[in-house]
């Protein structure tokens, strides 16, 4: 047990049952979308981190009081300005309380007098405002151009003493205050640069150029940059400029679009300044598609020069370093990570064959085996025989001996290591990636898996959200934080992530009808839900599409499982349970959808066997 002092932040939404009551669907989407593309994202963009959530609230621990404030006002800002057009009886708003108090530590959990208060205080605040106590005040004092109005002394319930209670005084949504508030800081968004090639498949070539922009830029110390996960939420929507700087706090958004024709390529680029609408740069370059990273190089320091920045030298070899020379090999690297994302055998083996062919092109293009050893560890869930896990760990360490400093090799190392059974280290190599990319998306949904193997849900959440905050697509992550929340005994957030796991799984069964991934975890979804047919049809439709995969029998078992049909269940897991890895089997030992089989002794008696079979296996392989 540790105590610590910490500033606490407590939110709610205002009226939830009242919402839910109206429209439950459209109010649970309309708080997903809240939170994922933007109140998670601004507590880890300060510092914070989130230890407890609720149907409705979240309560969020920050090192720093004045990083708490801040961003417990640009969350209210940013809801402000996205309710604007909203009717008010269908407003989601939050209250917000914060506290600077002691606290107690236990298992990843924070309790204590801090927290309570930081919740008494939450409930003070009007919709859409902020309540802090006296010693959040003080500290925080005139740092944030923010005022404070004392409401008087309230006796909060279980409180001993009675708190001087202050609400936060917020000036209307203003990116030039934002920038005054910090001075050295320019904010900005890179919009998602429009495909101009008239072909969708080529989406992944314009999302690629744009998020090289968000990286390199964000290198910058003195830009603080819009997240890839916040800004793609805005591909394909038209939006006007001004209102979205207004959204995203930010004063300067950078636009444009690409097209690529035979061997050329055309970018067009323009950067606004939404205070005044000013055109501060626009370029357009229509160049051999071999120029591409001359073009993203350019493109940075037009931005760079005409905000007046100053690159440290750090900064600059940094942007200087690009991660490979050849455009073919780029390409084949971008078509490869957004394949690989899909999760199922078929789409990883042609995402490998991708990330192979950038290798051949360029031995030396360190992302490329980090990707190829991201697709082996995975391809593993299927078929453990046929990728030896010293292949994984040489693979994995190639791309960190190109580039040490490269978080996807690191993340992909401490897969690698975790999945041969060395965790310390694996944890190591995971901190090291979160460290150099706390938006590495393979970071954080690896390091999930890390700690939900070990039963740690706690810490498995925090991981898991981040991983589906940073990709809007993911129907992975929502899978398995319903099934997490489950095993930490809270229904309701159980069934919150199971409704965006279904509508994600929707939206990709929809683009990609013959992918078997999200019609086994949309089952899964559906039978935490209670939707008995439709759990079924899904189901039955997942093994329509690939009858021989391996984790999608997996999650139907879980499917059974949690409905109850044991004998279905039990049928499933004897096919699979031969063929599965050690890692894959250790996973059995902690998902709570199997809880209804897990006393049966045939269940007990296919694990134990399982992984006797395949640790002789592994060792004498």
């Amino acid at each position: 047990m540790e105590r610590r002092l910490s500033a606490i932040l407590a939110a709610d939404v205002v009226g939830y049952s009242r919402l839910m009551g109206i429209d439950e669907s459209g109010t649970l989407q309309a708080l997903n979308r809240h939170r994922c593309e933007l109140v998670d994202i601004r507590i880890s963009d300060y510092k914070g981190r989130i230890f407890k959530l609720t149907g409705d609230g979240i309560l969020a621990e920050f090192q720093s009081v004045v990083n708490a404030v801040a961003c417990a006002a640009e969350i209210q800002r940013s809801m402000a300005a996205r309710n604007e057009s909203v009717p008010k009886d269908e407003r989601v708003e939050f209250r917000i309380g914060i506290n600077l108090g002691d606290v107690v530590v236990e298992n990843g959990d924070i309790f204590g007098d801090g927290v309570n208060l930081a919740a008494r205080l939450e409930r003070i605040a009007s919709p859409g405002g902020i309540a802090v106590s006296a010693s959040v005040r003080d500290q925080v004092g005139s740092r944030l151009n923010l005022g404070f109005d004392f409401i008087g002394e309230h006796t909060l319930k279980n409180i001993r003493q009675p708190v001087q209670v202050y609400t936060v005084t917020l000036t209307p949504p203003s990116s030039v205050k934002l920038v005054a508030q910090n001075r050295n800081t320019c904010f900005i968004a890179v919009l998602p640069f429009t495909n101009m090639s008239g072909d969708a498949d080529q989406d992944y070539f314009s999302d690629g150029i744009t998020e090289d922009i968000i990286t390199d830029l964000s290198k910058i110390s003195s830009l603080h940059v819009v997240p890839r996960n916040t800004i793609f939420t805005y591909k394909g929507i038209s939006v006007k400029v001004k209102r979205l700087a207004q959204e995203l706090g930010v004063r300067y958004v950078l636009e444009g679009s690409v097209r690529i024709f035979g061997n050329r390529v055309r970018i067009s680029g323009q950067l606004i300044d939404t205070a005044n609408g000013d055109h501060l740069w626009a370029e357009r370059y229509d160049r051999d598609l071999t120029d591409i990273f001359a073009i993203q190089d350019e493109i940075t320091h037009a931005i760079v020069g005409q905000l007046k920045v100053r690159l440290l030298p750090e900064e600059k070899k940094a942007i200087a370093n690009e991660p490979t020379a050849n455009v073919e090999a780029y390409t084949y690297y971008l078509r490869g990570r957004q394949l690989s994302h899909t999760w199922t055998k078929s789409y990883l083996q042609l995402a490998r064959r991708m990330f192979c062919k950038a290798v051949e092109l360029d031995p030396d293009y360190a992302r490329a085996y980090a990707g190829i050893a991201d697709c082996d560890a995975a391809i593993r869930d299927w078929a453990p025989d046929d990728v030896p896990l010293r292949g994984i760990l040489d693979m994995s360490a190639r791309a960190l001996a190109l580039d040490p400093d490269l978080p996807e090799a690191h993340a992909s190392h401490g897969l690698a290591l975790h999945q041969s059974g060395f965790d310390d280290r694996a944890a190591a190599a995971f901190e090291r990636a979160l460290a150099l990319d706390p938006n590495l998306f393979e970071a954080n949904f690896h390091y999930a898996r890390f700690f939900f193997m070990h039963g740690n849900f706690a810490e498995s959440v925090q991981y898991f959200t981040r991983a589906a905050e940073i990709r809007p697509d993911d129907y992975v992550s929502p899978i398995h934080l319903m099934s997490a929340y489950r095993s930490l005994g809270r229904a309701l957030d159980t069934e919150n992530w199971a409704r965006l796991g279904l509508l994600r799984a929707e939206r990709a069964l929809n683009l990609n009808p013959e992918n078997s991934g999200p019609a086994h975890r949309g089952a899964l979804a559906l039978a935490h839900m209670g939707d008995v047919t439709r759990a079924r049809d899904w189901a039955a439709r997942a093994i329509a599409i690939d009858p021989d995969d391996i984790v999608a029998q997996y999650n139907l078992a879980c499917v059974y499982s949690v409905l109850g049909d044991v004998e279905q269940a039990i049928d499933l897991l004897q096919k699979l349970l031969p063929n599965s890895s050690v890692y894959h089997i250790k996973w059995f030992n902690n998902d709570s959808d199997l809880d209804n089989i897990r006393d049966d002794p045939r269940f007990r008696q296919l694990l134990a066997a399982a992984m006797t079979q395949r640790e002789r296996v592994e060792r004498t392989g």
